[in-house]
């Protein structure tokens, strides 16, 4: 995005005030909730500066007031930070806004007063740990009480009095056999209410917000209270294009996550960054597991490292000490992360786990997410592992980087649901020795640009915690021009416009809607094989999806069936998402998509199930239909589960109809009593095809034969040899990776191969050649093996109405006109272009299918091109 203006630099705020009289000589706190660099002035008297940029900035302002006026002043400066802020400050997401944002307030306490308070749960004695501290005196009685907050808890603790007899406090106070635990389901929260009394007199109190719950990782899997949860969770850069910064008022919060729930996610990871208070509360509230990361994505280094830059360090630790003591009360803050994709000194990192841990036993800590990338490490007090692959082979996503190839199993493989991950995670034969290769130095993608490190071959990595799979999807969509007008606030698409204009100058701006929901139903299918593949994987322990919404920056990373105000584009609902992303997920394995007619179809059904209520029976159902109409179906009815989250239901096995015409049957499975159900489509094609290609005049180039028969007013097809055209893009089903500039710059610069860079087909499915090849307007399984067999023609210099058949989208940058199937008039007769690889594609039915309905095509009266082109024209197109 744009700002409409930006500002970096000094901004200066003052204001003058009064308090009363009785406050001058109380304690008293300048309250800051959000901002940059700060310095602090009352009265003209400096009182100090702060640069936290995750946490409040409070400052002791005791004694520095007087009767009658009183002046703050407040610099505010956004430039220079300790550390580059991730995206705490990054213009790609939030931007570098300055000023304050949330709570500005004085805060006055009597002299004597609760400093911080830290609670501390535990499930198994259903109480709380209290530690804190009496400011201003030693002893007194502290007085304690709590109720549930809500409809769903009704629940009381009765008060209980503690003798102080110094001023540190720690106690445990019981709730009660009855208390009701927190945790995604059951967000319960209590109020602590503690009243600190001195001489009979109360001279403070507090109120906190708790919930009792126990975050651990046991095994393979993380546990709440003791019961197996799988984390579905969102990557979040806190963009809020509407202001260009994160809120800070609970209600906004719950909105974001009620609206992130109903897609099925129950977890947060905030890529180097954390959210203000606001966003634990909402989460608290709605039932959200959050992990805050530390706003740095760099290099972590030991003090005798000759880059090491202490200052940098320290402040970087420092945020996570502050981060912790701030937000640590919140249940929904069950992790944290030092950063994003780090590399550096390993056993740097490790000393820094075992502070904060030895700090805050709340949480659950990981040394990164996606550190050290091709050759990653698992620390002795990491608590879990978040990254890609556990060497360059290993992979556990589905799609990835040209730069950072081998691709995933979604770009390159041909459809279907077996693929799982745990062979990746927990390799059949663990003596073997996987790594890269033995070059003391590589070049890996570094943000957006590159990065020389150095590596030593690894012995495997066998992870004995759990497994959180880092940043899986980025599956690109067009741009929707329809966004633009929603900008109303401080940032401008001034992207979207420079996108649009790029368009409009190729003369394919009247497709810019087609190619957006094309592009978007491509993606869907790509993200449900995504998740699903990670549901499959009983070694995994969750995922963090890049992501259910857009991002802003980066190049313009459109990988979101969310825009970036986290509104719907309308390419799936939730109820639809949540049948391939949720806590329950119904799985049929089978091995492709596309069969002949009579062939044997069979699928094995699991169901993923980390609800929060017990099985006893699945009486699960199947329905195959054409249409409304039902063609096969059975049922299946298990009550013995070897496994609670991993249960096989069984198999199911029919054989295909025996179809004289190509067919899109769907397969539905459905668990009535658990309300969930899934669908997915297959074709079936008819048996003996055959190809008369004795009737049809088919030629690999426009030869003097060719030029012949148009001469003479004849149909020509020709199917080009892909390998000899020069004018192309490679044909490659998957959309897009994340974003094609900024992936096609690392790509360039680290001499790799640049990504193909297209988002899917535009059909003009209600075109006559279709009449044996019914299909969609978008990319579908019955079209992977057609478009890997396949290229598309450049046409750009065509004229405008010349548009293709077949059209492969291309992404914003280049904007090609891209042809996979087209027709023109030629001479006196007319011609078909078809470039693909004619002997690959009739090694597959639906390949051949697809040859069919094009051979009867061209000998049919409907071949009727609109479109002339000159014999030199055509040439040019097929050089």
């Amino acid at each position: 995005m744009t700002e409409e203006y930006t500002f970096e630099g000094y901004a200066w705020y003052s204001r003058e005030f009064e308090i009363p009289e009785e406050y001058l000589s109380k304690p008293c706190f300048l309250y800051l909730e959000r901002t940059r660099k700060t310095t602090v002035w009352i009265n003209n008297i400096n009182k100090g500066s702060q640069n936290s940029l995750c946490t409040p900035h409070i400052y002791n302002i005791t004694g520095s007031l007087h009767s009658g006026a009183n002046t703050v002043t407040i610099l505010i400066d956004n430039t220079d930070y300790p550390t580059k802020g991730g995206h705490m400050t990054s213009p790609d997401t939030q931007t570098n806004w300055n000023g304050i944002t949330g709570k500005i307030e004085l805060q006055i306490y009597n002299p004597v007063y609760l400093g911080d308070v830290q609670i501390y749960p535990d499930i198994h004695t259903k109480s709380v740990r209290i530690v804190s501290r009496i400011e201003g005196a030693d002893g007194g009685v502290l007085k304690v009480s709590a109720e549930g907050i809500g409809k769903e808890n009704k629940h009381c603790a009765p008060g209980k009095q503690f003798l102080l007899t110094n001023n540190n406090i720690l106690i445990d106070y019981p709730l009660g056999e009855d208390a009701l635990l927190w945790c995604e389901y059951h967000p319960n929260l209590y109020k602590l209410k503690l009243e600190l009394m001195r001489d009979g007199f109360v001279v403070d109190n507090k109120e906190v917000i708790i919930g009792l719950r126990e975050f651990k990782a046991k095994g393979d899997k993380f546990t709440i209270n003791s019961r197996k949860i799988f984390l579905r969770g969102k990557h979040d850069g806190m963009i809020f294009p509407e202001t260009g910064y994160a809120p800070t008022t609970v209600s906004e919060w719950i909105k974001v996550f009620k609206i992130a729930k109903s897609y099925g996610i129950n977890h947060y990871r905030f890529h180097t960054c954390c959210p203000p208070e606001a966003a634990f509360t909402a989460a608290d509230i709605v039932g959200i597991y959050m992990e805050p990361e530390l706003p740095f994505w760099g290099t972590v280094t030991d003090e005798g490292d000759e880059n090491h830059n202490k200052e940098e360090q320290e402040y970087i630790v420092n945020e996570g000490f502050l981060i912790l003591k701030r937000f640590g009360n919140h249940p929904s803050f069950v992790m944290m992360s030092l950063g994003n994709e780090l590399w550096g000194s390993k056993e740097r990192l490790n000393q820094i786990l075992k502070m904060y841990k030895e700090f805050d036993n709340r949480h659950l800590y990981t040394q990164g997410s996606n550190n050290f990338q091709f050759s990653p490490v698992i620390l002795e007090n990491d608590d879990f592992f978040c990254g890609v692959r556990f060497s360059k082979e290993r992979l556990i996503r589905g799609s990835y980087a040209m730069c950072d190839a081998p691709l995933g199993h979604v770009q390159t493989d041909m459809p279907s649901t077996a693929k799982d991950y745990d062979d990746s995670i927990l390799p059949p034969i663990q003596s073997q020795e996987i790594g890269v290769d033995s070059s003391k130095t590589i070049e890996v993608q570094y943000g957006m640009g590159i990065k020389k490190v150095s590596i030593s071959p690894e012995d495997e990595l066998i992870p004995k915690i759990p497994v959180v799979s880092h940043e899986i999807g980025q599956y690109s969509i067009f741009p929707n021009y329809a966004e633009i007008d929603k900008y109303k606030g401080p940032l401008k698409a001034r992207n979207f416009e420079v996108f649009r204009k790029r368009l409009e100058e190729k003369g394919l701006l009247d497709l810019a809607d087609k190619y957006f929901k094309c592009s978007g139903k491509l993606a869907v299918s790509c993200y449900k094989e995504e998740l699903e593949a990670a549901f499959r994987t009983k070694k995994l322990a969750g995922f963090q999806i890049l992501d259910i919404q857009d991002f802003n920056g980066q190049g313009t990373a459109l990988v979101g069936i969310l825009d970036s105000f986290m509104d719907s584009k309308g390419l799936i609902t939730p109820e639809e998402w949540r049948t391939f992303c949720s806590d329950a997920v119904l799985l049929a394995r089978f091995d492709r998509y596309n069969f002949i007619a009579g062939q044997d179809f069979s699928a094995h059904i699991e169901l993923c199930y980390f609800r929060d209520i017990p099985l006893n029976t699945i009486d699960f159902s199947w329905t195959l239909k054409e249409g409304r109409k039902t063609l096969k179906s059975g049922c299946l009815n298990i009550s013995d589960f070897k496994d609670d989250n991993y249960i096989n239901i069984g198999s199911i096995n029919f054989q295909m109809p025996d179809v004289s015409v190509m067919k899109e049957l769907t397969l539905i499975l459905r668990i009535d009593s658990l309300n969930i159900w899934k669908t997915y489509p297959l074709w079936v094609y008819p048996k003996n095809v055959v190809l008369e290609t004795e009737r049809v005049n088919i030629f690999d180039s426009i030869s003097c034969e060719a030029l012949r028969l148009l001469e003479k007013g004849q149909n020509i097809l020709i199917v080009p040899r892909i390998d000899r055209l020069g004018n192309k893009v490679k044909g490659f089903y998957c959309t897009d990776f994340w974003c094609y500039p900024m992936f096609r710059s690392i790509s360039e610069n680290m001499n790799k191969p640049l990504p193909v860079g297209t988002m899917g087909l535009l059909i003009n499915n209600s075109h006559p050649v279709f009449k044996y090849f019914p299909c969609k307007e978008y990319s579908t399984y019955q079209w992977w093996n057609i478009v890997s067999n396949s290229c598309s023609v450049i046409m750009d210099e065509t004229a405008d109405e010349f548009r293709p058949i077949i059209q492969t989208i291309d992404n914003f940058e280049r904007n090609h006109k891209l042809g996979m199937l087209f027709e023109c008039k030629v001479l006196n007769g007319k011609a078909l272009v078809c470039s693909c690889d004619f002997n690959a594609l009739v090694q597959y039915p639906e390949g051949k299918q697809f040859m069919f309905s094009i051979f009867k095509y061209v000998q049919s009266e409907e071949f009727r091109p609109e479109v002339f082109l000159s014999v030199s024209d055509l040439r040019r197109l097929l050089d």
